[in-house]
Order: structure tokens, then sequence, then C-alpha cells
């Protein structure tokens, strides 16, 4: 147990003052520790155009020294090799800027990470969506793992250790040439490999035309030991359900077995990234929404699970249901052009009725005529972020590109 010292004056404001010092003191005292603490064995490099794979003493080695080689091209089809190398170490930082940033580009562009001289990549993903612009749109937002300052870059900084071997690639899989690809990957290399490290995965996965009333994987059913770190969420409205919330759907975590019910269990869309009563553009550490547009029916958010961490030991999947909501008038209007959707609850200030286990014709008497909760049919699209205890998962590669920017 730890004695803390703590000075009373006039009364009990002070003792908590003087505990919160304290305790930031602590805080600080354990963060300056890890900055001036210097791993044995531990080296310092940089992956760039101006000195790939961070070769000890071979940066600048064109133009006499000077700006020689800070960009490069991938053309239509094209494949470049941004970081291969063959020796234990940590991944700390990645920068990517590019000079076409369109949603047909950030979704054309194929990402993929590799350890330990695996050939099935860790991390396959569209570029973009990896970098949290979800629906093809970078926008300005500062969150604990990932930052685009501007707008106009793409920045990761989630610590991603390997044993004995990393290489990361650009794949261009689109129709035009990409001319200007700026990039910065800041690594660590040790002297002994890592014992217990989990290895960090990323996969995309996308839902145009589900059935309806069926749950959209953040994270199909992936096997093995690890946590799951969060997800990075794309949604095109479907403007068939008029003006209707479309975010009523719960998050369910799958953990360790779990078959027909989740372990972990949200009540909403906007509840899982921390607001309410409705989802609006904001950006904080662990959760955010950049885009939050009513009139084009577009809508991107994150969820990091860093203070709340999610462990599983078997395995891990991670769902959102297809569900909105509208008040009575609108929803009868939407059930009589015969637009897809599955009535789920209604209520109003004297009830509240549970109509997959009661059904209820809209058109009954007695049915409430407040707010209704129904299934429908959205464009889901998610980047899911995870560590396993293997360098490879079971989950399938990315799809085609034409199916990535349908």
């Amino acid at each position: 147990m730890i004695s803390i010292p703590i000075l009373i004056f006039k009364g009990k404001q002070i003792q908590t003052f003087s505990l919160l010092i304290f305790l930031l003191l602590i805080n600080k005292n354990i963060h300056s520790q890890e900055m001036y603490n210097m791993p044995s064995g531990s080296h310092s490099r940089l992956s760039s155009f101006e000195n790939l794979n961070g070769i000890h003493g071979k940066g600048s080695l064109t133009n006499k020294s000077a700006k020689g080689n800070p960009a490069e091209s991938i053309k239509a089809g094209e494949t470049k090799v941004l970081l291969n190398i063959g020796e234990a170490g940590m991944i700390n930082r990645m920068w990517f800027t590019i000079n076409n940033r369109s949603p047909s580009m950030l979704r054309s562009l194929r990402f993929r990470m590799y350890w330990d001289n695996q050939s099935k990549p860790a991390v396959d993903v569209p570029f973009g969506d990896f970098f949290c612009a979800a629906l093809g749109v970078p926008v300005a937002f500062e969150s604990d793992l990932f930052t685009n300052p501007q707008g106009r870059s793409f920045n990761c900084y989630i610590p991603m250790p390997f044993k004995n071997g990393a290489k990361v690639t650009l794949t261009n899989e689109g129709s035009e040439d990409l001319y200007l690809l700026f990039f910065d990957i800041d690594f660590t290399t040790y002297s002994r490999p890592p014992n217990d490290e989990l290895y960090f995965h990323a996969c995309w996965n996308r839902s145009i035309h589900p059935p309806l009333g069926k749950d959209f994987e953040l994270l199909p059913a992936v096997k093995g030991k690890g946590r799951f770190l969060g997800v990075s969420v794309g949604v095109n409205v479907d403007s068939s359900y008029t003006k209707t919330w479309w975010g009523e759907g719960e998050v369910k975590i799958y953990l360790d077995g779990d078959s027909l019910h989740p372990t972990l269990n949200g009540t909403g869309t906007e509840d899982y990234i921390g607001t309410g009563w409705g989802m609006g553009k904001f950006t904080n550490k662990y959760q955010g929404c950049m885009i939050a547009n009513d009139s084009t029916g577009q809508f991107a958010f994150y969820r990091f699970h860093i203070p709340d961490p999610v462990y599983f030991y078997q395995g891990c999947k991670v769902t959102i249901q297809e569900m909105g909501g509208g008040m009575y008038q609108q929803v009868q209007e939407i059930q009589e052009k015969k637009i897809p959707l599955i009535l789920v609850t209604a209520s109003d200030e004297k009830s509240f009725v549970k109509l997959l286990e009661s059904p209820m014709s809209i058109t009954d008497p007695s049915f409430p005529k407040g707010w209704i909760n129904f299934y429908r049919v959205d464009d889901y699209s998610a980047t899911a972020y995870f560590y396993l205890d293997r360098p490879v998962s079971n989950l399938p590669d990315l799809v085609s590109v034409n199916e990535r920017i349908k």
C-alpha cells in the first residue's frame, strides 16, 4: 500500500486537490521513465524513398545529399515495397501523403503488411480505410491511434512488433496512375526478438445489399488469442428510408465460443462511440465521428478499445445490427411503399412493445403511436484492428477493387 501525505487546509477540497496533484506527478514520472530508458540492443530506423529499409548510413545518396528522391509514383497495377527487413523489431509510426486523395484512389490502393516472412498478409485493407477515411474522404482529425492534421496526410501510431521480419507493400489496383507518394515508416530493431508480444492485424469488410435482419460483421470470426483494438466504420444510408434515423443497431462482441448470444452487448450505434440521441461530428482520443451528413446520408465514425480492453482466448467476432428508427407516421409511410423493413419495437409514453416476441400490425388500433425501431438495409463498410498470437489469421483476402469502389 502507498502512503499518501495530504495537506489538509480549509476543508476537503484541498485534500482532494492534493491527491490529484500527487497522482498527476506519479503519472508524469511513469511516462518520463519510458522516455529516458534506453532498451539494450535497440536501433532507430526509418524507411522512406530516400533510404528504403532504413539501412545504417545510407540515407540521402542521390542529388549530392540534397532532396533527391522524396517521392515516387505508383502506376496502375504496380506494387511498391515500402519496407522489407529480416530481423526482430517494432513499427512505431507511419506517415503517408499522396497527391490524389479521391475516394476511388483511396479504395483502389491496397495496403498490406506481413510478419515473420509469411506469404499471407496480416493487414490487407484499402489504404484510405486503414487510416480512418472510412468513406474514401480524408478529414482532419486526431485520435489516440490515427491522425490527419489537415486532411492531407495519414498517420498511424499503433505499435506493431515482429520477431524476425516485416514487409509493407502498397499496390495500385485502380485504372489510373498515382503520381506522388511520400511516406515514412519509423521502426526499431532489436538484438533479441520479443517474447510474448502479439501481432497486429487489420481487415476490411463491406456489405451493400445484405439480407434484411442480418447483422453486419465489423470483424468476421477470427480464431486465436488476442485483443480487439477497435473499428473504423463508414455508412452510406439508403435514401428509401427517407429521413428516419439509421443508427439504432447494437454492437455485439462474441468471445471464446459465443454462438447465438454475445458476451458484450451495447445499446445503439451512437452509444457505442460515446455520444447519444443521434450522431454529429466530433473527434476524441478513443471515439469520434468525422462525417455526419444528413443531406448525403453519409456517416464515418471510429471507436478504439484502449482504456477498455477486449481480450479473447479462443476467438472473437464483432457485429452491428442494421437497424434504424422513426416516428409512427414515418414508418407507416415507408411500409406502405413496400420498402424492406422488419418492425422490432414500438413505444409511446405508456408502453414498450417487443414486436419480435409479440407481433402486431402497425395498423392495429392498440399499436403504440410513438417511436418505432426496425431492421433496414444500408451500405456498411468497416476496418477492424486487432492483435493476434500468430502472424497470420484465418480471415480471407481483401475483395476485388470493383467491389471496394462500387
